[in-house]
């Protein structure tokens, strides 16, 4: 079956048509009657196709009772849908800014994240994830980062995509929170990399210059359309839907795999790395 050629921005308006849709108990037929339209006005608006008024989805949004967030968001994205690649500024108005990477995660068939300082967000343990956003200068609701992480972990590490998470030796080395949110974080670690749907491989800082040195980043495949890499920074998120951009990405991750341990020597070092840690901890309460 060919690619459905669609974006980012495309599938975000047509899932948000349609949530509304459900939430409010209607069909597009009914929600066209409604309106007096033709369903078929209802399914280009939901599809996200040109050649549809602002005024005619406003007044789709206003039957639907869209909050005021969202009502704004839509229409913004309305003449957008066919652009491929997405900027997102961290001053752009969104109220959810992993809404957008969340809803792709959930739909992806195999996800391959690279993360060099840290630990990668799907495997933090939440004390983890609560520091490290305290120490961030652009996370004003804490609690809210926090919950919003572990739900995405638990959508996302349910079994039905495979997982592929490289990390770099000192994103294990950094302390963040101290000896017991550290040592609760490395035997996270363990137990996730005995879960047959998921691989983790390190990076040993021994090794040198690699591939990942540019940044973070994480790159998404579907069953049915086509894929693309997401990176976050503290001014913006993007996804690339460009096939220059996603092949580049793909040679990364390729060179990733050539540097990291394989998955069993991943585990030793990080039970060499407790180890570590728990001696250096017995010598300071000496």
């Amino acid at each position: 079956m060919p690619l459905r050629r669609s974006t980012v921005r495309g599938r975000e308006f047509g899932d948000a048509i349609r949530a509304l849709l459900r939430a409010a108990g209607l069909t597009n037929r009914a929600a066209a009657e409604l309106l007096g339209w033709q369903e078929a006005k209802v399914s280009e608006l939901v599809n996200g196709k040109e050649g549809v008024s602002d005024v005619d989805l406003a007044k789709l949004l206003g039957l639907l009772r869209t909050p005021p967030d969202e009502f704004d968001h839509l229409m913004a994205l309305h003449h957008e849908t066919h652009i491929r690649d997405w900027l997102q500024p961290a001053g752009s108005g969104s109220p959810d800014r992993a809404r957008t990477l969340r809803e792709h995660e959930g739909i992806a068939s195999d996800i391959t994240g690279w993360s060099m300082n840290v630990v990668h967000g799907l495997l933090q343990v939440p004390d983890y994830t609560l520091h490290l956003a305290n120490a961030a200068v652009n996370v004003h609701d804490v609690s809210a980062v926090v919950r919003t992480r572990t739900e995405r972990q638990q959508s996302v590490l349910d079994g039905h995509r495979a997982i592929t998470i490289f990390m770099h030796e000192q994103a294990l080395r950094l302390q963040v929170g101290g000896v017991l949110v550290m040592a609760e974080q490395f035997h996270h670690l363990l137990r996730l990399s005995v879960r047959p749907y998921l691989t983790i491989r390190l990076i040993p800082s021994a090794f040198g210059p690699h591939a990942g040195l540019a940044g973070d980043f994480d790159l998404l495949k579907f069953k049915k359309i086509p894929p693309l890499v997401y990176l976050e920074s503290h001014g913006a998120n993007v996804f690339l839907e460009d096939q220059p951009s996603v092949d580049l990405y793909e040679n990364v991750v390729k060179s990733l795999g050539r540097a990291a341990l394989d998955e069993a020597q991943t585990r030793k070092l990080i039970t060499e790395i407790i180890g570590e840690e728990a001696r250096d901890d017995q010598v300071a309460q000496e």
